[in-house]
């Protein structure tokens, strides 16, 4: 396999939980696991892009690449296009972008993202995982897609889609048979396509389903969807999303 990179976005000012990157898993920073996973994994490079100098510090000495990227950025991908930049990568490196706040992201899947990348000649892939249940089928906050029989992503959205006009006529309570997916945030591209994506203004569907991968498809690109091969556990986003991970730490510890 192509070597690759995983490039971690880390913004201090999350939010819904603020200083997250820094905040203590094991004894250890939020980022910290995520960059061990991205070790673990392979990559030939590992970059943390942030904006944060307590950040910088915390990784001295890991073997882990810092980027000191703008505060202003809207997203991830652009403060990842940004780190780019600062670290001269070719427009033909394989980039794995891996969310920040992805402590236990499992090191198959990060591979199996970069494979897809390269297996396909797509611009971008990503990766998917079946929807289990109704509940998460009708939840906004779960992000779902639809594929081409040759696995491209057709589109996502945070609706439930394909619609189901039968089976949802009569219940919305069971999952009915059919090709549910859940989007799994994780993505790769080459260096060069990144450099371009970021440079797109946003697109209607994107401004309307505030999901940035939708500008990719209405440019006009393709984005390859592979199956994980492994889950993914959820990730941290609030003091609740920390102390489960908290928890999930010491047991495999």
């Amino acid at each position: 396999m192509i070597g690759f990179i995983v490039a971690i976005p880390a913004r201090y000012a999350a939010s819904r939980l603020p200083g997250k990157p820094l905040r203590l898993i094991g004894g250890d920073p939020l980022v910290l696991h995520v960059a061990r996973r991205a070790l673990a994994a392979g990559a030939e490079e590992v970059w943390v892009a942030t904006d944060d100098a307590r950040i910088r510090d915390a990784l001295q000495g890991t073997g882990v690449r810092v980027a000191m990227t703008r505060e202003t950025h809207a997203s991830g991908s652009d403060r990842l296009a940004e780190c780019a930049d600062i670290a001269g990568w070719p427009d033909e490196a394989v980039v794995v972008n891996l969310q920040g706040d992805e402590p236990f992201a499992p090191v198959a899947g990060i591979r199996a993202v970069a494979w897809a990348l390269i297996d396909s000649g797509a611009e971008m892939a990503t990766l998917a995982t079946p929807v289990e249940t109704a509940e998460a089928l009708f939840d906004p906050n779960t992000v779902k897609l639809v594929r081409t029989a040759g696995g491209d992503a057709l589109y996502f959205s945070r609706a439930p889609i394909p619609w189901h006009r039968d089976a949802f006529a009569r219940d919305r309570d069971t999952l009915p048979s059919g090709p549910w997916l859940r989007h799994i945030g994780i993505y790769a591209y080459r260096a060069g396509f990144l450099r371009r994506f970021t440079g797109l203004p946003p697109g209607q569907l994107e401004q309307i389903e505030s999901l940035e991968q939708l500008r990719v498809l209405e440019a006009g690109h393709r984005i390859a969807v592979a199956l994980t091969p492994e889950p993914f556990p959820p990730g941290v986003d609030t003091p609740e999303d920390l102390a489960r991970a908290e928890q999930h730490w010491a047991r495999g510890a």
